[in-house]
């Protein structure tokens, strides 16, 4: 019986699509055939548009828990799985609950055995007693630490993709409103705002329309609301929006129809302001930890650490390099993501050139050769620079590995005063050296090994390392957002009146005039503005090239959009366009309650940008200023302090020499206080490159505190105080380097002993 049904159930199915074949429709139950947001969304649609706006780093991790399952099955916490599907379910990963599970436990198992290996059992295979049990015992705590935020991966990327996706939930709703105020059909309206909105929120909305088509959901109204459970506990105006929303389908008067969609608009807006109110009172407490934590406390500490190490000859400097520049970055980062956890969702920008294929030249740097354009990859040219400087940087290091003996000293033996080359470590009358290796130091006796470079050409020659790290990484984030950020401001501005010039427009339309002719007038009126430019360019596309309104706007060659693009813009005039074919005075009402609805979003953009202006540019001054200033200075302090204490320990070494000679013990024992000390060299990397670090781990927080989750400004964010930051830290260590081994070089000077 069950297979007559099948069969009767295929030859149905096969004879509709006969019939719809002949009449030349496609199997829609939304809305007429031809335009893209009425045609229904297929599974190999979905999974599309989801492979093109899925982060590559997404792909990796699931590929990583996937193999994991397979060698090593571990079963997550009963209690935490349901919350743990969810968190998989929002990122849409590929990934089941006891492959990230798995993944927490072989991960840190690989990175121990690998750290283990490398530091402790090659080198102590190769020379006996060589390996370092500070890099066993950091391998070990860190496995240890990696175990329970691998296991939270899902969650930190379900809360990523939250605040994301809840950065266009302002947007979503108002294109949905818009929509529906001349359309009241919610699934045309929905997939209306896909088409305009930015992954990831509008790959939630197609998942949407998706389990529809896939039969997952009987109707829209199941779908949506399976969907919407997901921000519960997030975003309870986005569910009250959407709710009024689909009320509003409900009510058989048109006046009480379009106050229900105003009413949903205005709680996402009114709820937004107040979280956001809050979220900025309570956020001074936990920037000034992490101000504290992060920059003032480990800089400071590092004035001590000469002093420390000159009398702890066991730690070098690569223990530094770990803590700074691994353990601490870590910590920094950890905490800032803990703040930006808490942050209010609903309001933020996009990057318009993902939505925008025109623009995605605008990520390379164009240099105009002719009429063409050349285009060159940002990740070539700051690699380019980062070599060269790089290299400039390590000159010190080749330079002793050719010629171990080879140094430049600046010497004064009374009868002549200028740079020679010397071919020993020390020289009588050297006050300063180029390279600066010495003898080491170890429970005051001199090992015969040559540690090194302490010498101030060195420690200059240093600085182009940390210059190659910040200008590399900065001009790279530079170049890739500079173009598409001065595109967007442009936008900006444009969208910035436009609310105004659509009031014009929607009374030219409102007085019976048609649409043609209504952007004429508009643009003379308004001449001289961005909106004037963009609607003299519709009027003369349509007055000069013959073209309709909508090739007018949107022609892909010459359309007003080409030199205007803006996801704001675009779906005013697609309101526009499909509102016009209702008539001029639903044409003119349409456009009216848009240009309202703009200035409804201005207004509370203003607001927020208002509580957190204070915020702001406190942050900014200690990621410019302040944190370089500080690390600058520290360098420059060390600088002078590991000059005296070398001399003092070359000194002392000598007096022990003599002092043994005449069979006195005097000078041993002091000399027993004193190592070698940390070569500037490597110290002033180990600082510059945390300071290259916290600023871009406080960029990164700057931007999402004040812009939520947005990819472009937080490149271009990221990217500025790079530069600046680098520049700055390098000019002003510099400066104070040279200056404090001035004074160093006149103090030593007055033992008349070498340096």
């Amino acid at each position: 019986m069950a297979t007559e049904k099948d069969q009767l159930s295929q030859l149905r199915a096969k004879y509709e699509k006969q019939i719809q074949k002949s009449f030349g429709e496609k199997s829609d139950h939304r809305g007429s055939p031809g335009k893209p947001e009425d045609q229904p969304l297929t599974s190999k649609d979905y999974d599309e548009f989801k492979k093109e706006n899925l982060s590559a780093h997404l792909s990796a991790y699931e590929k990583l828990c996937n193999w994991s399952e397979k060698l090593l099955k571990a079963e997550p916490d009963k209690k935490k799985l349901p919350e743990l599907e969810e968190a998989i379910k929002i990122c849409h990963l590929n990934v089941t609950p006891q492959g990230v599970t798995s993944l927490s436990l072989t991960a840190p198992l690989i990175v121990a055995l690998g750290l283990i290996t490398i530091t402790y059992l090659i080198p102590s295979f190769i020379s006996p007693g060589s390996g370092s049990m500070f890099f066993v015992m950091f391998g070990l705590f860190a496995a240890a630490g990696m175990i329970i935020p691998i296991q939270k991966m899902p969650f930190f990327l379900a809360n990523n993709w939250r605040m994301k996706a809840s950065n266009q939930m302002v947007l979503s709703i108002f294109y949905i409103v818009t929509y529906m105020r001349h359309t009241s059909n919610l699934e045309r309206a929905i997939s209306f705002a896909a088409e305009h909105l930015a992954p990831p929120l509008s790959l939630d909305l197609k998942k949407v329309l998706w389990d529809i088509e896939s039969e997952k959901f009987d109707s829209l109204k199941e779908s949506l609301d399976d969907y919407l459970q997901t921000w519960r506990k997030y975003n309870m105006e986005f569910i009250e929006g959407m709710h009024l929303i689909e009320s509003s389908l409900y009510e058989t008067n048109e006046g009480r129809r379009l106050d229900a969609l105003d009413r949903g608009l205005n709680v996402i807006l009114e709820e937004t302001y107040e979280k956001m109110l809050h979220y900025a009172h309570n956020l001074k407490g936990p920037l000034t930890t992490l101000h504290m934590l992060g920059i003032i406390l480990p800089i400071l500490g590092m004035v001590i650490l000469p002093l420390m190490v000159s009398f702890m000859p066991e730690v070098k400097w690569y223990h530094l390099l770990v803590i700074y520049n691994i353990v601490l970055p870590v910590l920094v980062f950890y905490l800032s993501r803990t703040i930006l956890s808490t942050r209010p969702t609903g309001y933020g920008e996009s990057d318009i050139s993902e939505t925008n294929k025109e623009l995605k030249k605008f990520k390379y740097i164009l240099i105009p050769v002719g009429k063409e354009e050349l285009r060159l990859s940002p990740a070539v040219v700051s690699t380019i620079i980062f070599i060269v400087l790089f290299f400039i940087g390590i000159i010190p290091l080749l330079m002793h590995a050719l010629s171990p003996n080879f140094d430049l000293a600046l010497v004064d033996d009374g009868y002549e005063r200028g740079i020679k080359v010397i071919n020993e470590p020390t020289h009588p009358s050297a006050s300063f050296y180029f390279l600066g290796y010495r003898e080491e130091i170890f429970n005051g006796e001199t090992t015969g090994n040559f540690v090194g470079p302490f010498g101030i050409g060195a420690t200059v020659l240093s600085m182009f390392v940390v210059l190659a790290i910040g200008l590399g990484v900065g001009l790279y984030y530079s170049f890739r957002s500079k173009n598409v950020i001065k595109i967007r401001e442009q936008s900006k501005a444009l969208e910035q009146e436009f609310a105004s010039a659509l009031f014009q427009l929607g009374n030219r339309l409102g007085d019976g005039l048609p649409a043609e002719i209504a952007f004429g007038k508009v643009s003379e009126v308004m001449e001289g503005t961005l909106s004037g430019k963009f609607f003299e360019l519709v009027s003369i596309n349509i007055s000069k090239l013959g073209m309709s309104v909508e090739q007018a706007i949107f022609d892909p060659k010459r359309g007003a959009l080409v030199y205007y693009p803006s996801n704001l813009i675009e779906s005013s005039m697609k309101v526009l366009v499909e509102s016009s074919k209702k008539g001029p005075t639903i044409a003119s009402q349409a456009i009216i309650n848009v240009a309202e609805y703009i200035k409804q979003i201005h207004r509370v953009d203003e607001r927020l940008k208002d509580l957190m202006a204070d915020i702001i540019s406190s942050m900014k001054s200690q990621v410019r200023f302040l944190t370089p200033a500080i690390a600058g200075i520290v360098v420059g302090i060390t600088s002078m302090i590991t000059q005296i204490l070398g001399h003092l320990a070359i000194r002392l070494s000598t007096l022990s020499s003599e002092a043994s000679a005449a069979n006195v013990g005097a000078g041993s024992s002091i000399l027993g206080l004193f190592g070698t000390g940390i070569p500037t060299y490597y110290f002033q990397i180990v600082v510059g490159s945390y300071v290259v670090e916290i600023t871009f781990i406080i960029s990164v927080l700057l931007n999402g505190i004040e812009n939520g989750s947005d990819k472009l400004s937080e490149r271009f964010v990221v990217g500025d105080n790079m530069v600046k930051t680098t520049i700055t830290y390098i000019a002003i260590s510099l400066l104070v380097t040279l200056l404090f081994s001035v004074v160093a070089g006149s103090i030593l000077t007055s033992f008349n002993t070498p340096v």
